[in-house]
């Protein structure tokens, strides 16, 4: 299977206004995404779609091979890692770190009464490990600082091994040190040979890892431009895109963008 994603006359009416309008776009397997547009553009709305959270007012989604509104929802959740705002509020704020990354074996926020293999203790030691969160993992959630509760998230969304990972707006709110470090770790797992098609919602090109390779452009619910993240992140789709003149420069594979 190469596409993991794919969005054919995508509509979502929300009080008689569309969030989304007409929306096509394809992510295959192999491929790291950024969302860019401004506030109310529909970006959450389309992560949402892509997490199996909503289903659209009119089109077709279709994840994992699966059309949604045709699926379980809760058979292919498991599939998806997700990390949100919205996710982090559900977790319980006494729940400990290793137990909010083991939990999402069975796509649960809190640790009740699920068994859990040796196998998956394991598993989810060897993911905080690998997102720097070891030292952390009998500390409680909401204990944590931003930039913490941000990795630990992701964790939680890497944990079952899935085939696509969505993330909405992993290091908004975080501090530059918090950031950096954020972005080195996401840049080192987009890289990888073996890591899934990543979607990154983001408000800014200076959150937009290394490693990533496409971009779309989201305006008033329309696409504005699509594809290979050198032809459709420049500095005159974003200025069409936010409607004013954006200047945007690269420099080694990391994005900056201001006023002109």
């Amino acid at each position: 299977m190469s596409t993991v994603l794919e969005f054919n006359d995508v509509t979502v009416v929300r009080n008689r206004k569309p969030i989304l309008d007409g929306v096509d776009w394809t992510v295959d397997a192999a491929e790291r995404w950024v969302i860019l547009g401004p506030n109310g553009a529909g970006k959450t709305t389309l992560l949402q779609l892509a997490a199996t959270l909503m289903y659209p007012t009119s089109g077709a989604v279709s994840i994992l091979d699966e059309t949604l509104g045709r699926v379980d929802v809760f058979e292919l959740r498991p599939r998806i890692g997700f990390a949100s705002s919205a996710m982090a509020k559900r977790i319980p704020f006494e729940e400990t770190v290793l137990n909010v990354v083991m939990t999402a074996a069975y796509s649960v926020t809190g640790r009740w009464n699920e068994q859990y293999e040796e196998l998956d203790e394991k598993r989810a030691h060897r993911v905080l490990a690998e997102w720097k969160l070891d030292h952390l993992a009998d500390r409680r959630f909401g204990t944590l600082s931003d930039g913490e509760q941000k990795r630990v998230q992701i964790a939680r969304g890497v944990m079952t091994d899935p085939e696509m990972l969505l993330l909405d707006e992993p290091a908004a709110s975080l501090d530059l040190g918090a950031r950096e470090e954020l972005l080195a770790l996401l840049g080192g797992y987009a890289q990888a040979a073996d890591a899934p098609a990543i979607v990154m919602v983001t408000h800014h090109v200076e959150e937009i890892p290394r490693g990533f390779t496409h971009a779309l452009l989201l305006k008033q619910g329309q696409v504005v431009a699509s594809g290979p993240l050198n032809e459709s992140l420049t500095s005159e789709t974003l200025s069409e895109t936010f409607d004013m003149s954006i200047q945007l420069t690269d420099a080694d594979g990391r994005f900056a963008a201001r006023a002109r």
